[in-house]
């Protein structure tokens, strides 16, 4: 074996995919190869450490043939990064392993919001990978399925992986702003000495932890359908009650999360609540989820659950016209509007490492503005990649 690059200059080859139930295999067969030299050349590559158990339909390979018509090389790329390339040496296969590094180049990508914010995913503006991340740094501070308005825009600062010059995925984001009226979110990461620096955890310009104890929202991009409030005609039982809750629509089997960290107090059938999880927060505070479909594994009475963790999925059980996640915040006792409510502000950052923070902050928020102001395109060749 050898860690060769593949020749850039190769001819392309036949491209062979597999079908519904095939193997490499099955194939090589249908496409007029020996079974012994299919077999053989299977055989090579899992001996040089191709998992092609892994393969499915869809999946292709490059098979060559010489003058004679003879199969001669297969290559067999099962990501951008790992490359195998079997080649016939007088009758006998041998394999090529070609393991390439990413080229990181540090890169702006922003987009606007039409409808949704993933608009900017539709448009080819950024990847839907590089989104979700940039939702989860600002998730304790904005809540972009009650809060994500027309006209909002954001911008990030993110690695981005190149495979042979070919735009790949991305890595980090090393600074992000998020614009909604006149609010601008600023989150800058940040890898404090002594631990692992591929690791970033997400601060503000002023060096306070965008990480809160409690999170803005129990579910991932979907809409609320009721508010908080003290008069709401019910829809089941009829007349005016309160609806001391949000209302999330979405579809049944969406992971619901716990905002927090804390203990279940409750988990399973509660009348008209139907399948229900109740979870104790530090500060005096427990969370409700409603109507749920099914419990999250291992949610019980006195199980710990930490922040973000699934605890159950959308459902419609209990009195419920349709899937939709009731969720509640009680604080000492009383039920409180989770979007208005004040919740504990996370971790400054040491004081001992603030200084290094802000100059790194500074240039961090200078290359994004400068880098932002520059790209008057949207950079196409990203459109579809993860």
């Amino acid at each position: 074996m050898t860690s060769a690059q593949p020749s850039a200059t190769q001819p392309a080859g036949q491209k062979i995919s597999l079908a519904n139930g095939d193997t490499m295999v099955a194939a090589l067969l249908r496409h007029d190869i020996p079974s012994e030299t299919a077999y053989q050349i299977t055989t090579a590559l899992e001996a040089a450490g191709a998992n092609l158990r892994l393969l499915r339909p869809g999946d292709s390979f490059q098979l060559h043939h010489d003058d004679s018509g003879q199969a001669s090389m297969l290559v067999h790329a099962p990501s951008p990064w790992l490359h195998f390339k079997a080649i016939n040496s007088n009758g006998h296969w041998k394999v090529e392993r070609s393991e390439i590094q990413p080229e990181i180049r540090v890169e702006v990508r922003q987009g606007e919001v039409r409808t949704s914010l993933w608009d900017a995913v539709e448009d080819g503006s950024v990847a839907p990978s590089a989104l979700l991340s940039m939702v989860q740094i600002f998730e304790s501070e904005f809540d972009f399925t009650a809060d994500t308005q027309p006209g909002d825009s954001f911008r990030i600062l993110v690695e981005a992986r190149y495979a042979n010059g070919a735009p790949v995925d991305f890595g980090r984001i090393l600074a992000a702003q998020y614009i909604s009226g006149e609010q601008t979110l600023t989150g800058i990461g940040f890898a404090a000495p002594g631990s692992d620096p591929e690791r970033l955890s997400y601060y503000d310009a002023q060096g306070n932890s965008l990480k809160k104890m409690f999170l803005r929202s129990p579910l991932e991009f979907s809409r609320i359908s009721s508010g908080f409030t003290y008069r709401r005609p019910h829809p089941v039982l009829g007349g005016v009650r309160p609806h001391l809750a949000i209302d999330y629509a979405a579809p049944a089997g969406t992971p619901v999360w716990a905002v927090a960290d804390g203990v279940v107090t409750f988990a399973g059938r509660n009348s008209g609540n139907g399948i229900q999880v109740r979870v104790r927060h530090r500060a005096g505070y427990e969370t409700y989820y409603n109507h749920l479909s099914r419990l999250g594994k291992g949610i019980r009475r006195g199980a710990r659950v930490e922040q973000k963790q699934v605890i159950g999925q959308v459902g419609s059980t209990g009195i419920s016209t349709g899937p939709h996640l009731d969720y509640r915040v009680a604080h000492e006792g009383k039920f409180v509007n989770p979007l208005n409510e004040k919740f504990l502000p996370g971790k400054k950052i040491d004081p001992a490492h603030l200084a290094q923070f802000s100059e790194q902050a500074r240039a961090l928020l200078a290359r994004l503005e400068q880098d932002q102001a520059l790209q008057l395109t949207i950079d196409r060749s990203w459109q579809g990649k993860s």
